[in-house]
């Protein structure tokens, strides 16, 4: 479902590609976030993501113009992940309304692994 939204001058439809890529590269530039996550079900293989592919981490949902947001990471070996969760969540949950003008319901994060960086 598209979020929808009436102004003055007419209707305004945000398409949820658009605010999964969006949420995808404000998820990316967080403190402790390797990259997005891609799970293949069949082999139950992570696959990280890179570039133009970080919609496939990011799921988004929109009921009554309020946001459901479900990211699969990746984070950086030894920092906190309940501490990376905290910052990824406020971050993308200010800067996608702000994006938006639409509210975040939730924001669903699941850690698919951990990775060293070099």
């Amino acid at each position: 479902m598209k979020g929808l939204m009436n102004t003055q001058l007419g209707a305004i439809m945000i398409d949820p590609e658009v605010i999964a890529r969006y949420a995808g590269s404000v998820a990316v530039e967080c403190f402790g976030i390797v990259g997005m996550a891609m799970v293949n079900m069949k082999d139950g293989i992570v696959k990280l993501l890179r570039g133009d592919n970080l919609t496939r981490g990011v799921n988004v949902q929109i009921n009554d113009n309020k946001i459901t947001l479900s990211f699969h990471v990746i984070v950086a070996y030894g920092v906190s992940i309940s501490a990376v969760s905290a910052n990824l969540i406020s971050n993308v949950k200010y800067k996608v309304e702000a994006f938006t003008g639409m509210t975040i319901e939730k924001i669903n994060i699941f850690v698919e692994g951990v990775r060293v960086i070099d």
